[in-house]
Parts: C-alpha cells; sequence; structure tokens
C-alpha cells in the first residue's frame, strides 16, 4: 500500500521545512518586540514590512502564507504525528485577538510618542541580516533565548493542546491576514478559494480528519460554503478526497 503523500503536500511540506531551517535567520523579520522598539526610534522595519506584505497578500491569497511557508506552523505540523488530537478552534481561536488588539495599540501609542515613522530599515535588530546572533549590544545568549523561546511556546501548544493550537491561540501574524481576507471579502475581491461540489461528497470525513487547523470540512462541502478564518488553504482536503469534491478556484465571495 502506497502511503506516500500526494507531490503537493511532499511541495508543502518542503516550504515549510525550509523556512524551519530558516528560521534563526528570519526571526527578527517575525518578530513582535523589534517592531515596538523600531517604532520608538520611529524607523520602519523588517516585521513592520513583513507584516504589511501578509497583509496585501492575504487580500488574494488568504492565509495561505500560513500552510506553506511559515515556520511557526511548520512546528506544529512537526509536532503532528505526536499529538493529533483535533483542536477545538471556536473555543480558544479568540485569544490570539486578545494578543493582538492590545499590541496593535501600544505601537500606535509609541509611534506617536516617537512623532512617526522617520525612515526605513529593514534589517533594523540584525547583525548582517542574520537575527539570531549577537552584538556589544545584544550578547548572543539572549538572541538565542528568544530564538528558543518561540520555539518551545508553538511546540509545548502543539504536543498538549493538539493541531497547530499555537496557530489557534498565540500568533500574532494570523489577524493581519484574516482581516486582509475579511476585507477582501467585503470587496469582493477574486481571491484563493476553497470550492466545493457537495452532490460528490460522500462523507467518508478524510477532508476534516486531515485538516492541520481542525475544521470540520465535511460540514463545510455539505453546506456549499468553504469560507472559514481559520483555513490556510493548505490543499489537504483537496488531495485527500477521492471523489474529487473540493479544489481549489480564484474568484470572488458569493453571499
Amino acid at each position: 500500500m502506497n502511503n506516500q503523500k500526494p507531490l503537493r503536500q511532499r511541495l508543502r511540506s518542503a516550504g515549510l521545512l525550509f523556512m524551519l531551517l530558516l528560521f534563526p535567520i528570519t526571526l527578527n523579520y517575525f518578530s513582535p518586540y523589534l517592531i515596538i522598539m523600531g517604532a520608538s526610534e520611529g524607523v520602519i522595519n523588517g516585521s513592520f514590512l513583513v507584516f504589511s506584505g501578509m497583509f496585501l497578500v492575504s487580500l488574494f491569497f488568504g492565509r495561505a502564507w500560513c500552510g506553506w511557508i511559515c515556520p511557526a506552523g511548520a512546528l506544529g505540523e512537526v509536532c503532528q504525528p505526536i499529538n493529533n488530537k483535533a483542536v477545538s478552534g471556536k473555543k480558544i481561536d479568540w485569544i490570539k485577538w486578545l494578543i493582538w488588539v492590545p499590541w496593535i495599540a501600544l505601537i500606535s501609542i509609541v509611534v506617536i510618542g516617537a512623532g512617526g515613522y522617520k525612515k526605513v530599515n529593514f534589517l533594523y535588530g540584525t547583525v548582517n541580516g542574520i537575527s539570531v546572533a549577537g552584538t556589544v549590544d545584544r550578547p548572543i545568549l539572549f538572541a538565542y533565548i528568544i530564538y528558543y523561546g518561540v520555539i518551545l511556546i508553538f511546540s509545548i501548544l502543539s504536543l498538549t493542546v493538539g493541531r497547530r493550537a499555537g496557530c489557534h491561540t498565540v500568533c500574532w501574524m494570523a489577524p493581519f491576514m484574516i482581516i486582509g481576507r475579511k476585507i477582501s471579502n467585503w470587496l469582493h475581491l477574486p481571491a484563493l478559494r476553497l470550492d466545493a461540489e457537495p452532490e460528490k461528497c460522500t462523507r467518508c470525513n478524510t477532508c476534516t480528519s486531515n485538516c492541520p487547523m481542525s475544521l470540520d470540512v465535511t460540514a463545510m462541502v455539505q453546506r456549499g460554503k468553504m469560507e472559514n478564518t481559520e483555513c490556510i488553504l493548505c490543499g489537504n482536503c483537496i488531495d485527500g478526497c477521492r471523489t474529487k469534491a473540493i479544489r481549489y478556484k480564484i474568484t470572488s465571495i458569493t453571499t
């Protein structure tokens, strides 16, 4: 019996692994702390630009970043063979907003206090572009503490709570893409989405079992409404469906 993943999922796993291996270099470009430090000096830093990019891309590709190239998401999927428990998303999805809203408010207050943004420095807080590196002002031990702290938080959540629990609870990046997707839907912009043909569905629940975000995909297919703020467009439901009831489609949302 061939248990090999479909090609698309192997490519997706490879992309996630590659980004995870690059994490010591790229960590600061996702930093919720450095964006505050930059704001206090009137500097638009790497994380500001990356988060802005996530928002803009989400207008047309939703949360595909989370499903295909997010290093934190990669950690969640690395832990999945150890704890494959489905996460009851509706009970915990709100937690990330309790983190995100005060954080955005703090950034706004700090940058106003600094007199606004005055310059752009993508490499702010890095050493020649590398995040986990030491400087005179910041010993390399401190950089590693931050790095392993992030690794531990996302890993422990996945190992104890279940599939991609960090994405549901503490991810400060997801709200940018959720808001972008909602704006895209409101404007009826053409974007990459899941599309379903309910009449082809046999209710085998394979799609639901395969969903790394623990969504009830079968119910979504039956309703013919595939939009969900926690969907990361990973394509697991598409590649696991024997009857081809689910597919990708570039379209505007219908009401």
